[in-house]
């Protein structure tokens, strides 16, 4: 596995306000539950617990912290105990991106017969 650094590590986007807001409403609440994101190697993935902090990492871009250690960048999150995450957008695209393959002629089914 390589240890050099991916594009993703290195650019922080910065996301809209309410993100920011609807992550500190979480911390005031207590929250405990599941949020999905995209990791380093840009795969999805996802913690469970509770955010304890939101921290800037002046190099490294803005970040939650959770009771178990976990720590997610917050441009990177899909969805926050369901709500909507600022990579929500790039995780639809992705998911639309797949439904438009075919995978073969349009028509034909898994056994090669048209249907």
């Amino acid at each position: 596995m390589s240890t050099k650094p991916t594009p993703l590590q290195d650019s922080y986007l910065p996301v809209p306000w309410e993100s920011r807001e609807v992550i500190e409403e979480e911390i005031e609440k207590k929250t405990h539950g599941k949020i999905f994101f995209f990791n380093n190697e840009s795969q999805i993935d996802e913690e469970k617990g509770t955010i304890v902090s939101i921290t800037e990492e002046k190099s490294s871009g803005v970040f939650i912290l959770l009771d178990t250690g976990a720590k997610i960048r917050i441009d990177r999150i899909i969805t926050l105990f369901g709500k909507v995450g600022a990579a929500y957008d790039e995780y639809d695209a992705f998911a639309n991106a797949c439904m438009n393959c075919t995978g073969g002629a349009e028509g034909d089914q898994v056994d090669g017969s048209k249907g």
